[in-house]
């Protein structure tokens, strides 16, 4: 098992996701039609079924950015291991 990377940059991000059926989602009961609430990325058919509502690339990065996060990932194979964390807290 490879170490875990992590990036800001947003063609990464989506990329990664999208290269394994995942798609931005928030968690259902967070947030409201301003905020996005608590963020993921959802592969549909796992266990974000029923708890993550999809939500656009552009929502997405606006809250990724409002909250300073990074993107920790595992870019081997077909690797699905992610994590939003904290920019401070990845460096």
């Amino acid at each position: 098992m490879s170490a875990a990377k992590n990036t800001t940059d947003h063609d990464v991000i989506k990329s990664w996701a999208e290269e394994r059926g995942g798609h931005p989602a928030r968690v259902r009961s967070t947030g409201d039609e301003e905020d996005a609430g608590v963020i993921r990325i959802d592969f549909p058919g796992f266990s974000g079924e029923g708890t993550l509502e999809e939500i656009s690339w552009d929502e997405f990065f606006e809250k990724f950015e409002g909250k300073q996060l990074a993107f920790l990932y595992q870019d081997e194979g077909e690797s699905r291991f992610n994590k939003l964390v904290s920019r401070e807290g990845a460096s």
